[in-house]
């Protein structure tokens, strides 16, 4: 027997009940595409919904960047192509969830930590360098929050931040440095311990116990995991620590984003979504950014060659400093060291860095070959001569006193 087609039909069949069959079939193909779309637009709506909510934590600094465009004749070119300066400012700000603790809300918000990292073309090394929160600097006359405007000051640094934000700091470094500030970033001690917990505590190794009142902050010596609050604790104390000074203070702070830096590269934690969402949650919750980097878009874009950097290549240094002449507790800038560094940057040329002794990045004497002694007892030798590099630090680099993300990978 055959159907209307002509195709045979099996022994008991009936090209009525056939039909059926294949009737029901086709609706039942239907009805399980429509619910996989279905699924699928859910899905859809759920990453999106995620995209949004973390691209929401993010605060655009919208006034800072209408100040900035405000004065961009005086800005410095940048020079490099692909090349990126980030300026990264840890706000003490007490307004917001959690920060009160920390201490009275004077009004006014300070940059507790100030880093110009770099960001080399072809993404093969970054190189983070610490400011001195009491360096001693030239700070342009800037807009206040209540709409006045400052008057130009010879002044700490970090003082920038207190009357302008991040829009007079940002010019205060590009008036030091003479290097365009593409992109900032502003984070305050809650989206810092948010950060340390999302990753699950970040090991460090202490040669010494700590024991310090003001941080809140009591730990053995030995290889210790850090939670957020012990962490903020770590990388704020001071005068409890070593000789108490800022030198030792930057010095740690610079240790601990190594340890950081080591522990996301060395985890499955960007290759992990279930793992990646609650760092990017805590990651972006507390930061200001410019409107550029406002989004996860536009993070993703600035950190998608960052993945390629080894970290041994992910270098922390000190800007060349030593006493102010005027008051031993202030700094000024080494010259004309500091230039050299910043001169190295401006065009992304390599820079090294040792724990020891630095070379190529002293003072030079008519001879160009005399040594100095920086304010953090790194001897310094003679100049090396510049050369064009990969990004790789090559031996003939200058070098600078610091360390690299690798050197803190506490196992």
């Amino acid at each position: 027997m055959t159907d209307t087609a002509g195709k045979a039909l099996g022994p008991g069949a009936s090209a009525t009940g056939d039909g059926l069959v294949r009737r029901r079939r086709r609706r039942w193909a239907r009805g399980a595409a429509l619910g996989l779309a279905v699924l699928a637009l859910a899905a859809a709506g759920t990453g999106w919904a995620l995209y949004a909510k973390l691209s929401a934590n993010i605060t655009a600094d919208d006034a800072a960047a209408r100040e900035l465009a405000r004065y961009e004749a005086e800005r410095p070119t940048a020079l490099v192509r692909d090349a990126q300066n980030i300026l990264l400012i840890g706000s003490d700000t007490r307004v917001g969830d959690g920060n009160a603790k920390y201490g009275r809300n004077l009004g006014s918000e300070r940059s507790d930590t100030t880093i110009l990292l770099h960001l080399a073309a072809n993404r093969r090394s970054a190189t983070a360098v610490s400011l001195p929160r009491d360096l001693m600097v030239d700070i342009p006359g800037c807009r206040r929050t209540d709409g006045s405007r400052s008057e130009p000051v010879f002044a700490m640094f970090n003082s920038a931040f207190s009357v302008g934000g991040s829009a007079c700091s940002i010019r205060t470094v590009e008036k030091l440095t003479g290097i365009r500030i593409d992109h900032h970033v502003v984070v305050d001690f809650s989206g810092f311990k948010e950060m340390v917990d999302a990753v699950d505590g970040v090991r460090v190794c202490l040669k010494e116990p700590i024991a310090d009142k003001a941080a809140k902050l009591k730990l053995p010596a030995g290889k210790v995991m850090l939670n957020g609050e012990q962490a903020l604790g770590y990388v704020r104390a001071r005068k409890s620590l070593g000789n108490g000074s800022d030198t030792e203070r930057m010095e740690r702070q610079q240790q601990f984003l190594g340890a950081l830096v080591n522990k996301v590269q060395s985890s499955d934690v960007l290759l992990n979504p279930v793992k990646l969402y609650p760092v990017l949650d805590a990651a972006t919750s507390s930061l200001t950014t410019d409107p550029e980097l406002a989004s996860l878009h536009g993070l993703y874009q600035l950190v998608r060659g960052l993945r390629s950097i080894p970290i041994a290549r992910v270098q922390f240094l000190t800007v060349p400093r030593e006493s102010y002449v005027y008051d031993a507790n202030r700094d000024q800038l080494v010259e004309p060291e500091a230039e050299k560094l910043f001169a190295r940057l401006r065009t992304d040329q390599p820079v090294a860095v040792t724990k020891g002794t630095t070379r190529g990045a002293g003072k030079s004497t008519a001879k160009g070959t005399g040594t100095g002694t920086a304010k953090d007892g790194a001897r310094t030798g003679p100049s090396a001569p510049p050369e064009k590099g990969d990004g790789h630090g090559p031996s003939s680099a200058p070098t600078y006193r610091g360390s690299t993300a690798a050197e803190h990978g506490c196992a």
